[in-house]
């Protein structure tokens, strides 16, 4: 340690020594006293002779309490306190933010005192720390993302409508597109507000009843920019009347995230297909595409938060969708699972409960 970092003694420092030397000469006082009155009762003692010796008693009494302070300062700074400072040097470590910082056990599992129970703990809120720093980054990066579409078509129509020479249809047209990018992007706030409510269980689904079938036209309509750059062959298989009760904003969420991922991750050309029917007490949502596909060990851990099987195309997400997906199917009660071959594309299938007569 330099000369700068060393501490000097404080009076706070001197009087909590001269307390702790006071207390062991008391005890120690107190034990010699004892011992010597138990003594002195099974043993004839002259009383002059007591009188002579009480000074080199006293004497023994003051060494034996220095003696015995001195052991305890030292066991406490060689063993106590060192492993104190290493705590405390892993706290200034994940106070500037440092979350991958992990404490090492005092002594070994099968001996463990309390200065281990207070490292475990330690250690496991760092890791949940590390998890909630993740969780931040890449929700703010998320957001980011999403936000920029909605954000770029208002910008760029509002742009064009500066021109004097657009006709009045062009320019309602213009109007219209912002109007509906502006809309987009409040529920996107919403949604994001309630998906930051979610993670932290500050929020309940509201159930009502809607048709399924609406919902999942104008989702797929949303993407329609998108699918008609990429020319791709979009196939739909909607059963007409399956009527659902649960949250319609939540379960949007599930709907966009699954076709933008199958919009997103299909090669110009492909086919993107959407298809629902009611299956006994259920409705059934199937999400297929022919892009990239994914191994067996992708799949099982695909709605894992912020995983990535495929870094060659991490560029296109940050891994939170469809921890989300599964996060909102399993708050309304619905199941998700996932087919996939690598190469050859994915399907989605969501099950909630349906309202029947």
């Amino acid at each position: 340690m330099s000369a700068g970092k060393k501490k000097s003694l404080t009076a706070t420092d001197i009087l909590y020594h001269a307390r702790r030397f006071i207390i062991f000469l008391l005890m120690t006082s107190f034990v010699v006293t004892c011992c010597a009155l138990l003594l002195l009762r099974s043993m004839q003692i002259d009383e002059q002779a007591i009188r002579q010796n009480a000074p080199l008693t006293l004497f023994n009494v003051l060494f034996l309490s220095v003696l015995i302070w001195c052991a305890d300062t030292l066991r406490r700074y060689f063993w106590v306190n060192r492993h104190v400072r290493r705590i405390v040097r892993g706290l200034q470590k994940i106070q500037s933010g440092d979350f991958s910082v992990r404490i090492a056990p005092v002594q070994e599992k099968n001996s463990r005192n309390e200065l281990d129970g207070i490292i475990d703990g330690i250690n496991q809120m760092t890791q949940e720390l590390a998890g909630v720093e993740t969780l931040r980054t890449d929700f703010i990066s998320n957001v980011s993302h999403e936000l920029k579409t909605p954000l770029a078509v208002i910008d760029n129509y509002a742009t064009l409508l500066r021109n004097p020479a657009l006709t009045h249809q062009e320019r309602m047209d213009y109007a219209r597109i912002i109007s509906g990018a502006a809309a987009r992007l409040s529920g996107l706030i919403t949604n994001i507000l309630k998906l930051s409510k979610l993670e932290n269980q500050q929020i309940y689904p509201v159930a009502a009843s809607y048709d399924l079938g609406e919902q999942l036209c104008e989702c797929m309509l949303g993407f329609e920019s998108i699918w008609e750059e990429k020319r791709l062959d979009i196939q739909t298989d909607i059963e007409d009347g399956v009527v659902i009760q649960a949250d319609r904003e939540l379960l949007g969420l599930v709907w966009n995230n699954l076709l933008s991922n199958a919009v997103k991750f299909t090669e110009p050309g492909g086919t993107v297909s959407c298809a629902l029917h009611a299956d006994g007490p259920y409705a059934v949502v199937s999400v297929s595409d022919t892009g990239c596909g994914m191994s067996p060990e992708t799949g099982a851990h695909i709605f894992e938060k912020f995983y990535q099987g495929d870094t060659s195309h991490a560029a296109q997400g940050n891994g939170l969708g469809l921890a989300l997906v599964k996060k909102v199917v399993d708050i309304v009660g619905g199941e998700i699972s996932v087919a996939s071959t690598l190469g050859k594309g994915s399907t989605f299938t969501v099950k909630v409960g349906r309202q029947t007569l």
